[in-house]
């Protein structure tokens, strides 16, 4: 039970032995109980205002109605991870949900001892069943606020986004050899201050008069040729290699300061299907609070549903 002092104290340690993956099977072990016991004890208090036998059964379906809405809908939010790149683990995503549901557990056996007093001093039907419903409404909004929180702490070590590809290095074949490499004499002057000239324009060769009138042929200096290009960033260019392409290099997209990661919108999609699923879970098992006009019964038949209910109390209330 002290499981909730240190989500409560020291919710960073929480989200960081999540991140880490340490010790979860304990750590979300701890919480199903502490979770169980709390809804149990608080159903029992919903069940008291029918009979004794009443708050035993929603001793046993609270916790059940939480557990199987879990059941229920922590594979959708697995998928949606997947789906999107993240790289959150079943158990990263199960601790996460059980952290809301036991605060959730928390915060409605706190409220506990007001609903008992309410109980006895005025123990009106319609009256008892909207304010526990609010106690749970709230205590729900307060568990989810906390999944948020984890997820993004998640989100910032990059669990909720696809893994960076890696870089290619830039490689020359080895079955093409390098190019030889042109030297311009020592006294040559800069590229730029050098006028090329045509290959055309230059003699191939030059007479000269060498041993009494023979002639030899002096071979011209060919043209400077300029640099290779320089490293252009993102390519895969090698100086060594003379300019000899490589490909570019795969670049990870650019992520905007403050952008959301496609997988925390669909937390909050999930959020909202979670609740659906709960409150319509809690209309089959229903009776929760039983009414004082009926006789005991496990279940009722399904008929209607959750919101008509609500609205047809708050009719009656006034």
């Amino acid at each position: 039970m002290l499981v909730i002092e240190r989500i409560l104290r020291d919710r960073q340690s929480i989200w960081q032995q999540i991140v880490d993956e340490r010790e979860l099977g304990k750590l979300t072990t701890h919480m199903l109980a502490s979770s169980a016991i709390a809804l149990a004890l608080y159903g029992a208090v919903l069940g008291a205002f029918h009979s004794v036998l009443m708050a035993m059964t929603s001793a046993v379906k609270l916790p059940l109605l939480f557990l199987v809405t879990l059941a229920i809908c922590l594979p959708t939010l697995y998928l949606f991870n997947l789906v999107f790149g993240a790289r959150l683990s079943v158990r990263q995503a199960l601790a996460m949900v059980m952290v809301a549901i036991t605060v959730t557990a928390m915060l409605a056996v706190a409220f506990a001892p007001i609903s008992l007093f309410f109980l006895i001093t005025a123990p009106d039907y319609a009256f008892f069943k909207l304010l526990n419903v609010a106690i749970l409404t709230l205590s729900a909004l307060v568990g989810l606020r906390f999944l948020t929180g984890g997820m993004q702490v998640l989100n910032e070590h990059g669990l909720l986004s696809p893994a960076a590809p890696a870089a290619v290095p830039a490689t020359v074949p080895a079955a093409i050899p390098a190019a030889p490499a042109v030297v311009a004499p020592a006294e040559a002057a800069p590229v730029e201050a050098v006028p090329v000239t045509p290959i055309s324009a230059v003699p191939a060769a030059v007479p000269a008069a060498v041993n009494g009138g023979m002639t030899s042929t002096v071979v011209a200096p060919l043209p400077t040729l300029p640099p290779p290009p320089a490293h252009v960033p993102g390519y895969g260019w090698d100086p060594g290699a003379r300019g000899i392409y490589a490909g570019p290099r795969p670049q990870r997209p650019p992520v905007r300061e403050g952008q959301r990661p496609a997988s925390m919108t669909l937390l909050y999609i999930w959020i909202l299907l979670f609740g659906f699923v709960g409150t319509q879970l809690a209309w089959t098992l229903r009776p929760f609070f039983g009414s004082p006009g009926q006789e005991f019964a496990l279940f009722r038949s399904i008929e209607g549903n959750f919101y008509a209910e609500i609205i047809r109390t708050i009719a009656d209330l006034f």
